[in-house]
């Protein structure tokens, strides 16, 4: 049968997002995540591919805001949702969502598109970059203690119900979210995502707890965790999954984790994604026994290069031209010069030489500041063509913080 790719209908969606979750294993979602996710659902950005009657491949977007270096927020698509059928694998399906999908995106004036990889050696392909990193702790807090600045015990800490402060927690994360790449403004209804807390997903731990940090009344500060209870024949070892902890200034920060660290009956804290280069690192007594890990999150597609290029700010003065290859996207292909510093940036076409010659999928990876372009450089994934400009660039790339995605989508 002749396969036809079209736009989601509603009345299709539970078959559509039914192929979704066979895709990812086939264990179904609870019902509170099923109508969260229809909720968000944005139809006309969602796409399905048929084979007569059955739906064999998914894919979506979202609307999103990213913040890029700079504070500027960039309309980007969230790519989401997608997965073929493994009776139609090798047959061209993602191939060809992924070209319709980009299509859309150029069409509707977004100069991003963003995702978060199952499979990180898929996307390559189509020209997305890994952009940012999340790091993971296990943090033994038998053995490790924390250094808190000046005026940590001036913060009250409460516990409180995560439904009852959540609007006041929303407003202060979006206070938050320019001030490091990566961040997504939430639009409306993607707050509750982090109220989302199905049972069958807590493996063994509490229902979502939150506790809000104050300073003469007003909120400064919060986190949301689970506590797991464990014990064995020596006493109890439980342990803290610290999902969300939001602050204002270093002391409520401290004295936010200084509490995760001592909750009664636990020996361990289990940070599952945290920036690179969290202030906690800093605060921490002994590093060694946090054991971290780094894995990509945020994988960036330059889908209008010039656009996306001067969307954002450098940290130092910049003059290049790339020579940009995108075999997916050819309206950006050929050369670009790229003129910027910290007050804004302009990209146009020339026929100037060029300076540096990459792939888009290059200029994903360091558009947030986060991968730079001298180490893409000594990959082989970048060719400096003018003698200083890979350190010219590179330097102005970069991020003082490093970018940071704080959620899935």
């Amino acid at each position: 049968m002749t396969k036809d790719l079209r736009v989601l209908d509603e009345a299709d969606w539970d078959t559509w997002y039914g192929t979704l979750e066979r895709a990812f294993g086939g264990v179904a979602e609870s019902a509170d995540e099923r109508a969260l996710w229809r909720s968000l659902t944005e139809l006309d950005r969602s796409i399905g591919v048929w084979d007569g009657d059955a739906c064999v491949g998914t894919a979506g977007a979202f609307s999103f805001r990213l913040a890029v270096p700079g504070g500027a927020l960039v309309d980007a698509a969230g790519v989401t949702m997608v997965g073929v059928a493994a009776t139609h694998r090798r047959r061209g399906i993602l191939t060809s969502m992924m070209r319709r999908q980009l299509d859309d995106v150029r069409a509707g004036g977004e100069p991003l598109a963003v995702l978060t990889a199952s499979e990180p050696v898929i996307y390559g392909r189509f020209g997305y970059g890994a952009a940012t990193h999340q790091m993971k702790a296990y943090i033994d807090t038998a053995r490790v203690t924390l250094s808190a600045p000046s005026g940590t015990d001036d913060v009250r800490l409460r516990y409180a119900e995560p439904a009852d402060v959540h609007e006041a927690c929303e407003a202060l994360y979006a206070r938050r979210v320019t001030e490091r790449p990566g961040m997504l403004a939430r639009q409306p209804g993607w707050d509750r995502l982090r109220l989302l807390d199905p049972e069958s997903e807590r493996g063994g731990a509490s229902p979502l707890q939150c506790v809000v940090a104050e300073r003469a009344g007003d909120l400064v500060g919060y986190a949301r965790f689970s506590v797991k209870p464990e014990w064995d024949w020596k006493g109890p070892k439980g342990s803290v999954h610290v999902r969300d902890v939001e602050a204002l200034d270093p002391a409520a920060y401290a004295a936010l984790w200084r509490f995760l660290f001592g909750i009664d009956l636990t020996s361990s804290v289990v940070a599952h994604s945290r920036p690179v280069d969290d202030p906690l690192l800093q605060l921490v007594s002994d590093i060694r026994r946090c054991d971290l890990t780094v894995r990509d999150a945020l994988h960036v597609r330059l889908v209008e290069v010039g656009a996306a290029l001067q969307a954002r700010t450098y940290q130092a003065p910049l003059d290049v031209v790339f020579e940009v290859e995108d075999a997916f996207c050819p309206w950006n292909e050929g050369r670009w010069r790229l003129t910027g510093d910290a007050k804004g940036a302009s990209c146009e076409r020339t026929d100037d030489a060029a300076d540096l010659a990459l792939s888009v999928r290059e200029l994903g990876s360091a558009y947030l500041g986060g991968v730079s372009l001298s180490s893409l450089a000594g990959a082989g994934r970048v060719r400096e063509l003018r003698q200083g400009a890979l350190t010219e660039a590179s330097v102005a790339f970069g991020s003082d913080a490093a970018p940071w995605l704080p959620h899935g989508f």
